[in-house]
């Protein structure tokens, strides 16, 4: 079952006895669209966040969530991090192509040269190929054939219900703050927020 991360800061807040009632916006970031940029050399900049962002400062809603592996180094100025979940799986997975059968020169998508090292600690002939856009495109190029195995992110496929997919846990060190979501809020509104919410005055990453 699929979860929205909407739902999920909901649930986390009914927990705490505060019922959230909320208008939702979805966005398309340059992240999004943009499938031919490596994310190689990109570092921690705002190529996944930067239109939710904008938006948040041009008040057209109050609370922006954010994948928080893809915050930027530096927030937009005018914006605080109001609250961060704890990570519901900080692992990557190597999802395997339905009906694959081992061969030698495994094509693998991947984008980054991190999880390129994981992955050859599993398979040491993989031959890797960029690949670019959300999860489930990722998933739908695996499935035509285009790739034997695609890295993604384990939380993105318990959130999007996809625990069935056939998959290796991958070793190694993962990115900073895998499978957690950050809840950003405008600087001005960040003490009136944290009251409502009932948080604590710091957040802890």
């Amino acid at each position: 079952m699929s979860i929205t991360q909407v739902e999920e800061i909901a649930c986390i807040f009914l927990k705490r006895g505060i019922a959230v009632q909320s208008t939702v916006h979805t966005f398309s970031t340059t992240g999004d669209k943009d499938l031919l940029t490596s994310l190689r050399d990109l570092g921690k900049t705002d190529f996944f966040t930067k239109e939710i962002d904008d938006a948040l400062l041009a008040k057209q809603f109050d609370l922006a969530i954010h994948a928080a592996k893809d915050l930027p180094e530096t927030l937009p100025k005018g914006l605080s991090l109001l609250y961060m979940t704890d990570s519901i799986d900080p692992r990557d997975a190597l999802v395997i192509k339905p009906g694959y059968v081992a061969k030698q020169n495994p094509v693998v998508g991947v984008s980054s040269e991190r999880r390129e090292k994981m992955v050859t600690r599993v398979w040491r002939d993989a031959v890797f190929k960029d690949i670019r856009g959300t999860v489930p495109h990722r998933l739908s190029l695996l499935d035509k054939g285009e790739y034997d195995a695609v890295v993604v992110a384990e939380a993105a496929l318990l959130r999007l219900g996809l625990e069935g997919r056939q998959r290796i846990y991958l070793p190694g060190e993962t990115a900073e703050h895998q499978g957690r979501l950050a809840l950003l809020c405008r600087t001005e509104e960040l003490d009136s927020f944290t009251r409502i919410l009932k948080l604590p005055s710091e957040v802890v990453v």
